[in-house]
């Protein structure tokens, strides 16, 4: 969310954001500044606390200066709303105060740098949570502690210190497992910053003398999931109920395999192979234990990919596509733009080897960044950020004629003024980023007159991307992750008029981008595809061209350009219970850096940025990472001599559609590929 705010002498902008426009008298004033002065100088702060916050301009004689300043850096520590800096992530950041001077000033512009410190809230209580099972003499459970703040969060991270009341019981190592010793009761206790947990604990004598591994096939694919129980039973061969297993994987690769990587993973008795060869899988109850193997062959789902045809961009970066069936029974394809002048483009796609332009659109907007056709070819709407009068929204296309669609309405109200980066379209209903601060939905079933209905904000996150299955909008929410809302369901009270919070469901990396709700046709699984967004690889051994290898591009030579450096994964979570969902598996090519999401038919259509366009079998059970499985079933990267960047692959989304594969890429426009069936050989 970007806003600009008076603050007595200056403008004050979020990090990250572009300062507007600026006014001659003011690039003129800004010439006559030799020092900002910050209040406070420093920061420091809770998560959570806020504290007003200003910088002031003054020239040489002390005087203030009435101009614009821009404020960079810790976008992601502070959040900066009505003249008040407030504490969202704990850490040491920097802000920079910058005032904005002419381009041909010929000095650097005044600035100040203001340490900020975010501190953790102080811990209320600790819970201990064991994993299932009854602790027998002989046997062990993983117990995890967590401690929370009087808000209800957790402390990620937290160093508990574990202790037994009575060791020759049951210990307890520092990672949480808890070892039954002997036969008794004693108390097991986790601690963190003074704040204590406690669970107590009798241990039985172990009874069962046999473990039996069921489940399972003898043969298997890399990447298909196995899952294997253990039952345990006595010397008159009853089962022992509760009796915690121990699981542990070894394995033979197949002849050839050098210095293999790991193998796979097994939870809880679900194993995947990421390696071909023999797998041993073994359970493990205090002394008794159980082997059972079964052999791994290579995946082979590789088909070759083949371009059909191209509509290419040269005058400017594409963005995001649509492709859909007109109301004339044709098929288009939408486009949106940035650095192009305010235009979306129309393309006939009916035959995929023929794209051409039918038409275009031109708004007042610096980036038209999401473009989206309801599912009946009814309307279209684009997406609009920095229009020239700061009154952004949405424009709504009638589409009666899909070749040549004409403006039927706008609509900028309701916060959506702020700038609308994504949207999301069902016949009736369009949903709308307003700012990166929430969403609104429209009714559109009068695209002529499209009306205001209700909105959801979630509390101090900053939204993406969302998307809406079976009554539910799953949205992309950054450093909060995944939040999920009954806005038609009706299972957790909601409706399009009153939507109701589901749940959050954080995501490790911090930087939740987009997301894709798909029912596995193989499995029958309700999977979430999160995936993230960094446009950076700080920190990696490969950090891209740095500033001073980069040449701008130069649309009149055509020259210039780099390729983009960015990094992040899709993760996959499982969703069959709404309430309760797992992290299951990702999609992780380490080398790029992940964009917009489409599944179908079991395959995970992806916009890979610079690692291209990439498809992946997701059928079956989902566990560990897609990538190292052999799941991929090809990789197209455009690199086009005559692109709007030559040579650079950057693919923004990927759809596919009647048997072709659409992708738009940011460097070279629109492309159809082709899946070549299997029985072609595969090089």
């Amino acid at each position: 969310m970007s806003k600009i705010v008076r603050l007595s002498a200056l403008t004050f902008l979020l990090a990250g954001f572009v300062v507007p426009v600026t006014a001659q008298e003011d690039l003129g004033r800004a010439l006559t500044v030799t020092r900002l002065q910050a209040t406070p100088s420093s920061v420091v702060l809770t998560r959570g606390e806020s504290v007003r916050f200003t910088v002031t301009a003054f020239d040489a004689s002390g005087n203030v200066v009435d101009v614009p300043i821009r404020i960079g850096g810790a976008f992601r520590g502070v959040r900066y709303e009505d003249g008040r800096l407030t504490a969202v992530a704990p850490g040491e950041y920097q802000i920079v105060a910058t005032v904005a001077l002419p381009p041909d000033a010929n000095r650097r512009p005044p600035s100040i740098e203001v340490p900020v410190r975010v501190n953790w809230p102080a811990v209320e209580r600790v819970e201990i949570s064991p994993e299932p099972g009854t602790l027998y003499e002989g046997t062990t459970i993983l117990h995890e502690a967590t401690a929370y703040h009087a808000d209800g969060s957790s402390r990620p991270d937290a160093a508990f210190e574990w202790r037994s009341a009575d060791p020759s019981v049951a210990s307890v190592d520092r990672y949480g497992y808890v070892r039954g010793e002997g036969t008794g009761t004693t108390t097991i206790a986790a601690t963190f910053q003074g704040v204590t947990a406690q669970k107590e604990y009798q241990v039985e004598p172990l009874t069962a003398t046999r473990l039996d591994i069921v489940g399972g096939e003898d043969e298997v694919r890399t990447g298909d999931v196995q899952n294997l129980s253990a039952v345990a039973r006595d010397d008159r061969g009853l089962v022992v109920d509760g009796v915690p297993v121990t699981w542990t994987l070894a394995f033979k690769p197949a002849e050839g395999i050098i210095a293999p990587s790991a193998p796979g993973q097994i939870i809880d008795g679900k194993v995947v192979a990421d390696v071909p060869g023999v797998y041993t899988v073994m359970a493990s109850a205090g002394p008794v234990t159980a082997n059972r193997r079964f052999t791994v062959v290579k995946r082979d789902v590789i088909q070759r990919v083949s371009v059909v045809g191209h509509g290419r961009q040269t005058t400017h970066y594409t963005s995001d596509l649509w492709v859909f069936e007109g109301v004339d029974g044709r098929d288009y394809a939408l486009t949106g733009a940035r650095q192009a002048p305010n235009h979306a483009f129309v393309w006939d796609v009916t035959d995929p080897s023929n794209i051409f332009k039918t038409d275009s659109v031109q708004i007042d907007a610096r980036s038209i960044n999401d473009v989206k056709a309801s599912p009946d070819g009814r309307y279209a709407v684009l997406s609009r950020e920095g229009a020239s009068n700061r009154r952004n929204g949405v424009v709504i296309l009638d589409l009666a004629d899909p070749a040549h669609p004409t403006i039927a309405s706008t609509f900028d109200g309701n916060g959506l003024t702020g700038g609308v980066h994504n949207v999301y379209a069902t016949n009736d209903y369009l949903f709308a980023l307003a700012g990166g601060d929430k969403y609104v939905i429209l009714d559109l079933r009068d695209i002529y007159n499209p009306k205001y209905v209700s909105e959801y904000n979630h509390p101090d996150s900053r939204i993406h991307d969302l998307w809406i299955h079976d009554g539910v909008a799953y949205s992309a929410e950054w450093e909060t992750g995944v939040v999920a809302v009954d806005v038609g369901n009706g299972r957790w009270g909601g409706s399009i008029e009153n939507p109701k919070l589901i749940g959050v469901y954080p995501i490790p990396t911090g930087r939740t981008h987009a997301v894709f709700p798909y029912v596995s046709e193989s499995s029958g699984r309700f999977y979430l595809f999160v995936g993230d967004e960094i446009v950076s690889r700080q920190g990696l051994a490969w950090e891209g061209n740095g500033p001073d290898h980069r040449q701008a591009y130069d649309p009149e030579t055509g020259r210039g350009g780099y390729p983009r450096a960015t990094s992040g994964y899709i993760q996959i979570l499982d969703m069959t219970d709404p309430e309760k969902p797992e992290m299951v598996a990702r999609y992780e090519v380490s080398e790029y850096g992940t964009h917009n999401i489409w599944v179908e038919n079991d395959i995970l259509y992806q916009a890979y940025y610079e690692g291209g366009m990439r498809l992946v079998d997701v059928s079956g059970e989902l566990m560990g990472n897609l990538y190292t499985q052999g799941r991929e079933i090809a990789v197209y990267k455009a690199n086009d001599p005559l692109g709007w960047i030559p040579n650079s692959a950057a693919a923004w989304s990927v759809i596919p559609h009647k048997g072709h594969i659409f992708f738009s890429d940011i460097s070279s426009g629109l492309w159809s590929v082709k899946l070549e069936p299997r029985d072609r050989p595969v090089m």
